[in-house]
């Protein structure tokens, strides 16, 4: 069977539809790989944040990545209810609470991170060695050419409870 219809562009000549593909199935490779450490991608992507951001208040997180605050909130929630992050009160604004990454916040990050590193060579093998730097620098203008935050995954931006026009988890 073939999708060919000698009027429209195949589906695997589709930028569109190639990029979706392996989205799905990285997104769906990486909630697969962070199970049996009790993590969702979210949380890590998080956990990632707070690392290099340490002892900012939510709402700092929230500006710098454009995430709604209530995303934020249950990020945070989940992760202190796990004992890998804590709220304490922010030393210059008596009605913030700053974030901090607790120890086991970051061995958490260390063994994610490991694993992504796994997924990348997954994703990537089937590539040449030298192939591999020019699609990471292609993906990368790809993706800031079309207004994505470096960094941020676009559903984080969405606020809980309502579904974003791309989400793995709804497929």
């Amino acid at each position: 069977m073939t999708d060919v219809d000698p009027q429209r562009v195949p589906l695997v000549d589709s930028a569109a539809f190639l990029f979706a593909q392996l989205g799905s199935h990285s997104a769906y490779r990486f909630d697969q790989l962070l199970g049996p450490l009790g993590i969702k991608p979210p949380q890590y992507g998080t956990l990632r944040m707070l690392e290099a951001n340490d002892g900012r208040t939510q709402q700092q997180l929230c500006d710098a990545l454009g995430i709604h605050r209530n995303v934020m909130v249950s990020l945070i929630d989940d992760l202190e209810k796990r004992g890998l992050v804590e709220r304490r009160k922010h030393p210059a604004d008596r009605r913030a609470h700053a974030v901090h990454l607790l120890p086991a916040g970051r061995e958490m990050i260390g063994r994610a991170a490991g694993l992504a590193e796994q997924l990348n060579a997954e994703l990537l093998e089937p590539l040449d060695p030298g192939d591999r730097p020019k699609l990471l620098a292609m993906l990368q203008r790809a993706a800031v050419g079309n207004g994505l935050t470096p960094g941020v995954h676009p559903a984080l931006t969405v606020e809980p409870g309502t579904v974003p026009m791309y989400d793995p988890g709804h497929i």
